[in-house]
């Protein structure tokens, strides 16, 4: 496919302000089934930022002709289509899943739902954030890879497109690896791939005249029932006092009363 027809989607999720220093503390529902979210704020997700970004770019450097911002979930999800669209999104993609049954909504899903979507729009270049913050489960971009069988570039840190072919250098605990990907694939955004753009004020209001096309899974051919069930969410247990000791000896007594020497 020539470049100036390719298009690019970018998932991006919509995940709650808990893990910021600034956020509010996570509260288990009283029938244990999850965590409380009414009142929560939330914002996109920083991986798919780093997603949206590195699109964005790509367009800019004439690699790709539109970037197309993918998101499944309630209304509240294009609030999130509308922030990509502000850094430079051309059009959005709203995946409409009712609060009941995103509750339930597991990596599986959203993987067929980014597979069927990716082979609908006819694109050969899908971009992810690595995990989202909220649970960390780090499956979306590998399972919508196998769905596809397309090769993957996961936990990337540097992507260099070259007509058919896509070079990633990605991070693993030995270092960094470098994969060379025929395409169509699939590519996961690590932390060091870039640094997102602000969005300004007049894209801010462009955004608001974008399309964001709204379909329902059943479009897509996916069944939203569930494959795992939640038995039991449960606080973490309370850390105990610390105790200030004088001396080493006295740490060493501690030590040795506790059984830990």
């Amino acid at each position: 496919m020539p470049w100036w027809r390719r298009k690019q989607p970018v998932a991006v999720s919509r995940v709650s302000k808990t893990k910021s220093p600034f956020s509010e503390t996570v509260r288990v529902k009283p029938d244990k089934t999850g965590v409380v979210t009414d009142g929560v704020k939330h914002s996109m997700n920083p991986f798919c930022e780093i997603a949206v970004e590195e699109a964005v770019r790509l367009k800019e450097k004439k690699l790709v002709s539109e970037v197309v911002a993918v998101s499944c979930g309630p209304q509240q999800c294009q609030e999130t289509i509308r922030t990509a669209l502000a850094m430079g999104a051309d059009r959005g993609l709203h995946v409409e899943v009712p609060a009941k049954e995103y509750e339930s909504l597991s990596p599986f899903q959203v993987s067929k739902i980014l597979a069927a979507l990716a082979k609908k729009e006819g694109v050969n270049l899908l971009l992810l954030g690595k995990q989202a913050i909220d649970d960390d489960c780090n499956q979306t971009g590998q399972m919508t890879a196998a769905f596809l069988d397309w090769p993957q570039g996961t936990f990337a840190s540097q992507v260099t497109l070259d007509g058919d072919w896509l070079k990633v250098e990605r991070e693993v605990d030995g270092g960094l690896e470098t994969v060379r990907l025929k395409l169509p694939a699939v590519v996961t955004a690590d932390l060091r791939l870039n640094e997102p753009r602000y969005a300004t004020l007049p894209n801010i209001m462009k955004a608001k005249k974008k399309k964001i096309e709204v379909v329902k899974p059943s479009d897509l051919g996916v069944e939203l029932t569930p494959r795992v069930t939640i038995v039991s969410v449960e606080d973490p247990p309370q850390r105990k006092a610390g105790v200030k000791v004088e001396t080493v000896e006295d740490l060493v007594a501690k030590l040795r009363e506790s059984g830990r020497i």
